[in-house]
């Protein structure tokens, strides 16, 4: 028997869809704080010291948490090559946007603190916002257009044709996801905040994340409303092949309203991911009350969890769906790299990732308690 078989290709497919979803959520978790934390930069930090440990709370971990958006982007490619193709063509000047941004961070960290100057530093923690702040927008801009259907076709060689603009992408309903990205990872950002500093800083912090605790979950039902009553769903009307070619033409689709709702009355255990997004946030809201630091971050991770594996179970099998062409809309069946491709990949993410993982574990275990605000004041025991 050839090595690869002993998983079936249907299988091999279920499981990386698992993957991409656990990698979304991991760089939702992890870098998502960071950015969450950016963004609350400006506004809860009153002075130099103040916002220096607000950064310091984020600089020994962030450059560590990208590794898991490195992740996401190999895994999209490998294993998914017309949907990197797809996307990465048609978002091109959206995702140029978020390069450009993520490349301020790095920049406006090393560079921040160099000289003690007051207009110096102020400009660079503005460009701390806007590498967070830009990136978390148009993540969520774009899972509502996917929502939605993405205006792309395949010809008849499978070459993919893109035919929207960067400003259609700003339509209402992407718009309201994107409110909603950021307002759950300001939320998540506000938590680690609190958990790593103390005094008036962790205060402010809890007072902007109990109105974002709020405000995250009117916004996931509000998108949750708009999804059932305005965005047309999509269903295979043709028989499903799980194991078939990856060939996105060889099916028919249609269109029609709440069909992305279907699946939950399919399979109604699913309803635990949308639960979670609701009720997640308001037990983080009362952990924020309550200051019980660590246990409103675990639960701020699980509400990031409810929220996105919300948005992938109501669209499985599609990852792409195609507006102007449903048969082109791509699915977990007839996307995806090679039976032989996905089994050797697999084999190496079951190597790497575990190495990964405890890599993370023991760098924050190192990195572990809260910032001093007094060391900083000495100059002394942080970087940033």
């Amino acid at each position: 028997m050839i090595l690869h078989e002993l998983l079936d290709y249907t299988t091999l497919r279920l499981i990386w869809w698992v993957l991409l979803g656990v990698l979304l959520i991991g760089f939702a978790a992890t870098d998502g704080f960071d950015m969450g934390t950016t963004i609350l930069l400006p506004f809860i930090g009153r002075d130099d010291v103040e916002r220096r440990t607000i950064i310091n709370a984020v600089g020994p971990v962030w450059e560590g948490n990208q590794v898991w958006f490195i992740l996401g982007g190999g895994a999209i490619f490998a294993a998914w090559p017309p949907l990197y193709a797809v996307s990465f063509s048609g978002f091109y000047l959206a995702m140029f946007v978020v390069l450009a941004a993520l490349i301020l961070r790095p920049v406006a960290f090393k560079y921040r603190s160099k000289r003690d100057d007051t207009r110096w530093r102020s400009a660079w923690d503005w460009a701390l916002f806007t590498g967070g702040f830009v990136p978390v927008l148009i993540f969520g801009v774009a899972v509502g257009n996917v929502l939605q259907g993405v205006p792309f076709r395949l010809d008849g060689d499978l070459r993919a044709f893109y035919e929207g603009s960067f400003f259609g992408l700003l339509n209402p309903f992407a718009l309201l996801c994107g409110l909603l990205s950021v307002s759950m990872l300001v939320t998540h950002g506000a938590a680690w905040v609190a958990l790593k500093t103390s005094g008036d800083v962790a205060n402010r912090a809890r007072a902007v994340g109990l109105v974002t605790a709020l405000l995250t979950p009117t916004l996931f039902a509000l998108a949750g409303l708009a999804l059932y009553l305005w965005v047309d769903g999509y269903h295979i009307t043709s028989a499903v092949v799980t194991d078939g070619p990856s060939n996105p033409l060889l099916k028919e689709v249609a269109a029609a309203p709440a069909l992305w709702f279907s699946n939950y009355a399919a399979y109604p255990f699913l309803l635990i991911a949308p639960v979670l997004g609701l009720a997640g946030p308001l037990l983080v809201w009362a952990g924020l009350k309550a200051r019980t630091e660590g246990v409103t971050l675990v639960i701020s991770g699980l509400s990031l969890f409810g929220i996105i594996a919300t948005v992938g179970v109501s669209m499985f099998p599609f990852i792409l769906p195609s507006s102007i062409d449903p048969v082109s809309s791509l699915t977990v069946w007839d996307s995806s790299s090679s039976h032989q491709t996905l089994f050797i990949m697999l084999v190496v993410t079951g190597i790497f990732l575990p190495l990964v993982l405890a890599y993370t574990a023991w760098a924050y275990r190192i990195l572990w308690g809260k910032v001093d605000a007094d060391a900083i004041r000495a100059g002394r025991g942080h970087h940033y």
